[in-house]
């Protein structure tokens, strides 16, 4: 009798010994551990629902105490300040995006082609807002361009620009860091290499080489830099911009009492409406590499 042949299931023969000793047993600590290791997993994310969560629900239990359920978020609604102010909080926070992307891309991309070397300096310098608070960031803004000869202060315009450069210098950290993942996720060398082969310049790249293919790094960082804009009070209090939603939200609570609630869900609300767009436009991108020559 064949000791190797004890059948199509029996656990005979060196092949069947291995298959014996390599399949895992009921009760094996390996299980155990793996078993042990997805029950950690689970409370942790119970708690982080759960310390997400109950605060939305205590938010909303009490901007409905009044009387009728709706009365908070109708006179929110209601209120010409609030869309005028997030009106002119979005418009900052578009104009700041645009100036960091014009900023960052072109620093990120450069570093990382040319000069490796340098990069643990940007990365340095992008992380100072970290280091210097908002309130003595924006306390040197007023003292430098509240004086001859630069004289930014006594305008409307001149302080939306202060606002503006602000806001700009507070998005380093985010926008960097989202920039610098979306380069390290392509080949930036052989997409230069293959455009300038091509008869591509500098410009040419940078916008329909490079931009392309970070194109969800970008709204990534775009998303933080928005909702830094939109929930910042300690820059926009000093300016004097007293239109913007942060510096609103904080007057609203001063004089109100369920209103502010009902504002911080509305708000809420379209920040989770701005990261369902930014996954829906991010969807199918990965991967995508594009290479246009000169026309």
């Amino acid at each position: 009798m064949s000791v190797g042949s004890g059948g199509s299931g029996a656990p005979f023969g060196p092949i069947g010994v291995m298959r014996s000793w390599l399949k895992p047993r009921q009760g094996s600590p390996d299980r155990k551990r793996r078993r042990g290791g997805s029950i950690v997993a689970w409370i942790i994310l119970l708690l982080g629902v759960t310390y997400f969560v109950l605060p939305l629900i205590a938010t909303l239990e009490f901007s409905l105490r009044p009387k009728p359920a709706t009365l908070a978020y109708t006179n929110v609604l209601a209120d010409p300040k609030f869309a005028s102010s997030l009106l002119y909080s979005f418009t900052i926070g578009i104009i700041t995006i645009i100036v960091s992307l014009a900023i960052i891309v072109p620093t990120a991309f450069w570093v990382r082609l040319k000069m490796p070397r340098l990069r643990p300096i940007v990365e340095f310098v992008t992380l100072m807002p970290f280091i210097i608070p908002a309130v003595i960031l924006v306390f040197g803004i007023i003292r430098v361009y509240s004086r001859k000869p630069f004289v930014f202060t006594r305008t409307e315009l001149g302080s939306d620009a202060l606002l503006v450069a602000a806001y700009v210098v507070l998005s380093f950290p985010y926008m960097y860091r989202a920039v610098d993942t979306g380069l390290a996720a392509i080949d930036v060398r052989s997409l230069t290499e293959a455009a300038q082969s091509l008869g591509a310049g500098w410009t040419r790249i940078i916008l329909r080489v490079i931009l392309p293919n970070l194109r969800t790094a970008l709204l990534s960082g775009a998303f933080l830099t928005l909702a830094i804009v939109v929930g910042e009070y300690t820059i926009a209090s000093f300016l004097a911009r007293n239109n913007q939603f942060g510096v609103y939200l904080s007057l609203l609570g001063q004089n109100k009492a369920f209103e502010p609630a009902a504002v911080s869900l509305i708000s809420f609300g379209l920040t989770w409406l701005a990261m369902i767009v930014i996954a829906l436009i991010g969807r199918g991108t990965r991967g995508r590499v594009t290479v246009v020559g000169a026309r």
